[in-house]
């Protein structure tokens, strides 16, 4: 009863501090998206305050639809940041139970290897990459994305599922293989919807990073065919001039999707985080 009555005030105070962490996270996103409904002489005078009747401009939003194919570039980004997630959580998930599940030699072995993607930026291997892209034929292809952001994904999913893993009882997975279940319904069927709630954890954790990076789509597929939303904001920042209305427009339009997704994984997300302050 004591452990019950005590683990309520920590699970109301990780939440508490999840809202207030996201408030202070947001903050830039409602300045970002509140100026790009201004002119530019307003985001530099009153860059806090509420577009206005005299400061009101929907310059940005016109140049965005007007340069540029934005809906190709929506388009590209949201097949390679789903597809990704999806194979990195598949993929992932895999790893993590055969490494909690199974007992060999090279178990330990294999979970090292794995954490040492978490801790060597895949950013170092970009020429490698790029080589490897080019004998492949991939370059200037969304394949070649998915790829990347698979491998870049995968230690971290492998590193967080693992453990949750561990805790799935042995009882419910032994009593599946008395019933027949083969080893993939097991996984399936019985561990996935136990640990559906890290598995939103990752898929948030893995989603932000695809969906914003810019580095590996102006290198392995910086074509008009195959650009990202990032890359194709790009558009209007120069060298002498820089296009704020259409930036922060475009900036805008961006976070949209990446809310829509927060917000399907958002519960989950929230269970994956506090299963540690329930206990």
């Amino acid at each position: 009863m004591n452990k019950a009555r005590t683990s309520i005030p920590r699970a109301a105070a990780a939440h508490a501090v999840l809202i207030v962490y996201t408030i202070i996270a947001l903050f830039p996103v409602l300045i970002v998206v509140v100026n790009s409904f201004k002119s530019r002489g307003a985001i530099f005078r009153a860059p806090l305050s509420l577009p206005g009747p005299k400061t009101f401009d929907l310059i940005g939003y016109t140049t965005v639809m007007a340069q540029g194919n934005f809906p190709l570039y929506f388009w590209n980004s949201l097949v390679v940041t789903v597809v990704s997630i999806f194979l990195v959580l598949l993929f992932g998930a895999m790893a993590a139970f055969a490494l909690a599940e199974y007992r060999f030699r090279a178990n330990t072995m294999t979970g090292l290897y794995l954490a040492l993607g978490i801790m060597i930026p895949i950013r170092l291997g970009t020429v490698a990459i790029l080589r490897l892209m080019v004998a492949s034929g991939l370059v200037d292809t969304l394949t070649a994305l998915i790829l990347v952001y698979t491998a870049q994904g995968i230690p971290l999913a492998v590193f967080i599922l693992s453990e949750f893993m561990k805790q799935v009882s042995d009882d419910l997975k032994n009593a599946g293989r008395i019933d027949g279940l083969s080893e993939y319904r097991i996984f399936f069927r019985l561990v996935l919807p136990l640990v559906r709630p890290a598995m939103a954890t990752v898929a948030v954790f893995t989603m932000i990073p695809i969906w914003n990076d810019l580095w590996f789509p102006l290198i392995l597929a910086p074509s008009e065919a195959t650009k990202t939303v990032t890359l194709g904001a790009q558009l209007f920042l120069g060298q002498f001039v820089t296009d704020w209305n259409a930036v922060l427009a475009a900036l805008s339009l961006a976070i949209l999707p990446v809310l829509v997704l927060y917000l399907i994984f958002s519960r989950q997300l929230i269970r994956g985080i506090t299963s540690g302050a329930v206990k």
